[in-house]
């Protein structure tokens, strides 16, 4: 028996320093609910779910455009909507303009409407969407993915000559109404082909934001698999270690003690 060099004790103190350790790990990673604390415990799952957390944010964020781009259509829609109606009034009073039984009188009184209508039609072509125009020739660029990809929406342009030339309409004679409802059913017809694009983009963005959707759910599991801690498991490990670090605690004391059975032989 030796007394200056216990190397039952330091066994037993690097054992309760390892199961202490391993303590602390189950501890900390029930208490984050994170399987990855640091680093070193999974370095190459640690690089994945980096690049998969930042794919999870791109997604959303090309979600939240693809939605801002249905508002948008929506909106464009909505006042296509309401110019179709005009539209329609308008080539109802070409037709009443013509009527022979009226008096270029009536006929004012019809052309004053039609100006009116025609200078509705001329101010919704300023008005805007959270300050971008929503009747213009210039296409827009919606992106449709994480990685910037884009798709290409045609621009609705209410200055037209489609539309513009209504402006110029006089139904004060017969002739000039005559002129009139050509030049309606024109912008009658350009109308539903604008009104069908906005719908063809519509149907489109659908599509994309529930595909996105989908995607950022199984990116979001796959990060989880990764990251996310297995309650379960991690308990009975948690228990483990708890009991290694008890036993191990009472074995370093009984370990400390072994030396004082020297001082029995020093008493004989």
């Amino acid at each position: 028996m030796v007394i200056n060099t216990n190397i039952t004790a330091q066994v037993s103190a690097n054992n309760l320093q390892s199961s202490s350790a391993m303590l602390s790990k189950s501890l900390a990673r029930l208490s984050s609910g994170q399987k990855i604390i640091n680093p070193s415990d999974d370095a190459a799952g640690l690089a994945v779910a980096s690049r998969l957390n930042a794919q999870i944010q791109r997604t959303n964020a090309a979600k939240t455009n693809v939605s801002n781009a249905i508002s948008f259509t929506q909106t464009q829609d909505g006042y296509l909507k309401k110019i179709g109606k005009a539209l329609d009034r308008m080539s109802e009073l070409t037709l009443l303009a013509q009527d022979v039984t009226k008096s270029d009188s009536d006929r004012a009184l019809y052309n004053n409407e039609y100006g009116q209508l025609s200078a509705y039609i001329t101010n919704a072509a300023t008005k805007e969407f959270n300050g971008v125009a929503l009747f213009s020739p210039t296409s827009l660029n919606v992106t449709i993915d994480s990685e910037g990809n884009t798709f290409t929406m045609a621009g609705v342009d209410l200055a037209a000559a489609s539309y513009t030339t209504l402006a110029t309409d006089d139904l004060s004679t017969v002739a000039g109404a005559v002129t009139a409802l050509t030049n309606v059913k024109a912008a009658i017809n350009q109308l539903s082909i604008d009104r069908s694009s906005i719908g063809a983009y519509q149907t489109r963005l659908n599509y994309t934001g529930e595909q996105l959707s989908v995607s950022a759910e199984n990116l979001t599991a796959a990060n989880s698999r990764i990251m996310d801690v297995d309650v379960a498991e991690e308990s009975t490990q948690y228990a483990k270690a708890n009991i290694l670090v008890q036993s191990g605690t009472a074995m370093l004391a009984q370990a400390n003690s072994m030396p004082n059975s020297v001082l029995r032989l020093l008493q004989q």
